[in-house]
Formats: C-alpha cells, structure tokens, sequence
C-alpha cells in the first residue's frame, strides 16, 4: 500500500518511450546501413530539435524530437529532394522492392527482439512469484462447477506445464479469448493428483470493462490469513499523518471488524478520497484515527492506499512463493516462446476488436501506459523489465498493421508492388497516406477516450 512519488511515473514513462522508440528506429538504420542506404537523420521524437549531434562517415544527424510520441529516420531518398549523381545508388527508392521491405520490417523486428533480449533477463536473474494455489472458488461460477477445492495447486492446462500464478493466467487467458473448454491438473495438500475440466467461456471482453477476467471464471489466488498487524509506515504517507505506527493492530476499518490484513486492505482501498474510521489495538489501548486514503489507478479502477506495510505473519514464504530461474540456453528458448505467443495474442485480440467479440475499451493511450510503467516500476526491476517487453510486442505489432503511414502499410505497398509488377502511382500513395492518417486518428482518439474515461469513472 505504498505511496508511489509521481516522478516515478514520470521517469518510467520517459525511460520507456526512449527504449522502445530507440529500438525501433535503431532496427530501420542498422537495416538501411546493411542495405547501403545512405541515412541523413535519426530522431527519437517529433518536433523541433532539443538536442542535435552529427556523428559516422555519412554525417548523421542524431537527434531528440520536444514531442516524444514516436521518431524516425530519415533516408537519402529522391522523392524528398534532389539527390547528387554520385549516391544515387545509396538511396531508399533506387533499392530492389525485397531491400526496402526489409528496411520498413526492421523497426518491428527490433522491438520483438528487444522483447526477447528483456525476457531473457529477467528469465536467467531469476524472480519470486506466487505459485498457482487457488483458493475456494466464487459460488455458481465455472470454478465452483469444476469443483476446484481450497487450497489446490494447479500444475498444468491443458498439458501446458504452470510454475506460477502469471503462468496460470496467461494459459486461461488464451483458452478465454477462444472460449474453450480446458483440462486442469491440479494437486491438494495431501499431495492427491486431480484432472478437473475448466469452461473458459465466461472470459469477457466484450464491454472493456472486465479488470480482471481470469475472476470471471471464479478463480481466486489462495491468500493465508495474516494478523492485521502494521509492519512499516511510510514517510510522509496518510498513515504517518494519521499517527499510525508499525505494530498497531486493526480491529475496525469503517466501522467493520476486521481480524485479518487482507480485510484491512480491502477497507482501505475500496474507500479512494472518502474519509473512513480505524480503530487500531496498541500495547492494549485503543485509538481511533480517521484518515482519506490517497486514490491510484489500478487497473480499470481507483482504489484507496494510506501508505502502510504488513508485518511479516511467520506463514513460510516458500510455500506461497518458488523462485523462477533458467541457463541462458532456456532462458533464451523461453523469451523467445513468451515473445511469439504474446504477438500472436495481439494480433488475436485486434482481429477479435474489428468483429465486436472485443471492446475497443480494451485500448490503452498513453495516460494509462504511464500510470502501468510507475507501477512496474516500483514493483521492482523484473516487472518493469516485463513490462517493457509487452509494450515493446504492442509497439511491433501496432507497426505491422496494414495501415499507410505504420510500416505495415509500407509493406503493404512493397507486396503490392510486387504483384503489380511496378511501383503504385502517386495518386495511390496519396490517398493511402490521407486514408492511414485518418485510422491512424481514430486509433488515438479511442486510445485517449479510453484513458480520459477510466480517468473520470474510476
């Protein structure tokens, strides 16, 4: 429930778009440079120059845009300008159709190797994550009727092996998008095997709204009880205001009885900006404190946070926990696998968009990227780390649209080309670029609509 300073989301947010538009760009100059394309500007945002380098044999210029939301780079090309005798053979449009495809595919490419190269770290330092022991499943939904029981682990789906609870969600996730019915291998306390059958089809994108969709399905994370004891306040926090101190025990938030920390959390963050009651036991005396819990985006909601920790309760860690490792032979197998199913996913998930089975609810802009970057963040390198790799497959997947002005609409253009056998005229061109300016339009206006709404409806 810690405070997290603004400036994290800010500085999240900036070393995020940096990377990745980085990347990006880097991945069309290595290719232009292979290519013997002659590159004139590197730019990592849009806009007049705040920093402006020339570097290389062909004088580069390296560049930072004021407006951060993307880049470019810039090649010698005869349709910008004119172009000297002597490097006529070093421009873009003078390149066989295959050369130039592989030019425009490079940006993309390079955000799915980035995506790799993050996973891969995160996959050999190793990270704790929360094993998939589940907890008695919500009366009348699939997980009830499958008869999930307290306290069982889950070891696979659908033969699909599950280390983890992020392991878990991601194979239910799939068999949700496509509504199917799935095995579950799960073991209880006793150490007893069990084969249960799972109906995914209650997984619903449908309003955009859903915060969690693995909960449609009546799944719920085991959570041992734990004292409602405070273990760390931090500075300058609500609870530090409030006079509360570590050791403090909670026996009433809101006007409730509470006798375990996750009902304590579950008062504190279902009240955001609302002031509400706490009765807390120290050293046998009772105190009453009343407090406005600081309000933080989590997800498609705004729950409250007062800034406090639990005290460690003695329940083992490794049983709660296990410690995710490999070599650097499986960790590079791994990322590579997680990369290609997470791109897949995207690309399911748009399809799914352009039918209706999905909400365009589901986009994100840049307001929520940010808040998800700060949250990372301050979770720690590893999630941050993954959080990268997912926006980096975002970033590659929304350029291989078949979009005029996005590098899929490049290579729309090239495949065209190809079958035509000759460039498309110029008319062409130009209607396709005012045509990929307008979806392109739309897809942020969505994108930020969607921010501004979960914004405003919490």
């Amino acid at each position: 429930m810690g405070s997290i300073h603004p400036g994290v989301y800010l500085a999240a947010f900036a070393v995020a778009l940096g990377v990745l538009i980085f990347f990006h760009e880097l991945g069309h100059f290595v290719a232009a440079r292979a290519c013997g394309v002659k590159v004139i500007k590197f730019s990592v945002g849009f806009g007049r120059a705040v920093f402006s380098r020339r570097f290389g044999r062909d004088g580069t210029e390296w560049a930072l845009g004021i407006f951060p939301l993307g880049g470019y780079v810039r090649m010698l090309d005869e349709r910008e300008g004119p172009v000297p005798e002597g490097e006529l053979h070093r421009a873009f449009n003078r390149q066989a159709v295959g050369r130039r495809m592989a030019i425009v595919a490079a940006g993309p490419l390079a955000n799915f190797a980035l995506a790799i190269l993050l996973y891969w770290g995160v996959f050999v330092g190793g990270v704790d994550e929360l094993r998939p022991i589940l907890a008695k499943p919500a009366e009348g939904s699939p997980a009830a009727t499958a008869e999930i029981a307290d306290g069982e682990e889950l070891k696979s789906v659908d033969g699909q092996r599950v280390d983890t609870w992020s392991d878990a969600r991601w194979a239910l996730l799939k068999a949700g998008v496509d509504r199917r019915t799935v095995v579950l291998e799960l073991v209880n306390r006793k150490g007893e095997i069990a084969f249960r059958r799972l109906d995914t089809s209650a997984v619903s994108f449908a309003d955009g709204e859903t915060r969690d969709p693995i909960k449609d399905l009546g799944l719920r994370l085991f959570r041992p009880r734990i004292s409602p004891v405070i273990g760390q306040v931090a500075d300058g926090s609500v609870a530090q205001k409030a006079g509360l101190r570590p050791g403090d025990r909670f026996l009433e938030v809101g006007g409730k009885e509470v006798g375990d920390w996750n009902e304590v959390a579950s008062g504190i963050r279902a009240a955001p900006g609302r002031e509400i009651l706490l009765v807390v036991d120290r050293a046998g005396e009772e105190i009453a404190v009343r407090v406005v819990p600081t309000g933080y985006n989590d997800g498609n909601a705004t729950v409250g946070r007062i800034g406090i920790a639990v005290r460690e309760s003695g329940h083992p860690r490794e049983a709660l926990f296990v410690r995710v490792s490999y070599g650097p032979l499986e960790a590079a197998v791994k990322a590579a696998g997680q990369t290609w199913e997470t791109t897949v996913f995207s690309f399911a998930m748009i399809g799914r968009m352009l039918t209706g089975e999905v909400s365009w609810r589901n986009l994100s802009g840049p307001v929520t990227i940010a808040d998800y970057a700060g949250q990372s963040a301050s979770l720690g390198a590893s999630h941050y780390l993954r959080f990268l790799a997912l926006i980096s497959i975002s970033l590659g997947v929304l350029n291989l649209l078949p979009i005029p002005i996005l590098d899929g609409g490049h290579l729309m253009y090239y495949s065209a080309e190809i079958i035509k056998g000759g460039p498309l005229s110029e008319r062409a061109m130009e209607i396709g670029q005012q045509i990929g300016l307008l979806l392109l339009g739309l897809l942020m206006v969505f994108a930020f609509y969607n921010d501004i709404y979960r914004l405003v409806s919490g």
